[in-house]
C-alpha cells in the first residue's frame, strides 16, 4: 500500500468519524508554522508507535510543507464525504 493511499484512507476515517472539523481548525491554526512542524514530524517519524503508517506520516510531512500541498491536504479534509 503507498504513501498515498494510507493518507487517503487515514483521511476517509477521520472524516467517517466527524473528527474532520476539529482537523480543519487544527490545519488553519498551525498554518504560518506547516513547514517547521513538517521537519520537526520527519525528525520524530522514527519514534513515533504508528509503524504501520510510516510512509502515511511521510506523505504528511511533505504535504504540509509545501503551501500547495497543504491546500491540497485542507481540501480533501473539507470534501463531503461520499
Amino acid at each position: 500500500m503507498d504513501a498515498s493511499t494510507q493518507l487517503s484512507q487515514l483521511i476517509a476515517s477521520a472524516k467517517e468519524r466527524g473528527q474532520a472539523p476539529f482537523l480543519l481548525a487544527l490545519l488553519d491554526a498551525i498554518q504560518p508554522i506547516a513547514p517547521v512542524l513538517a521537519s520537526g514530524l520527519l525528525v520524530a517519524q522514527p519514534f513515533l508507535p504508528l509503524s504501520r503508517h510510516q510512509s502515511a506520516l511521510r506523505e504528511l510531512a511533505d504535504l504540509l510543507d509545501e503551501p500547495a500541498g497543504f491546500a491540497a491536504l485542507r481540501g480533501s479534509l473539507a470534501e463531503e464525504p461520499e
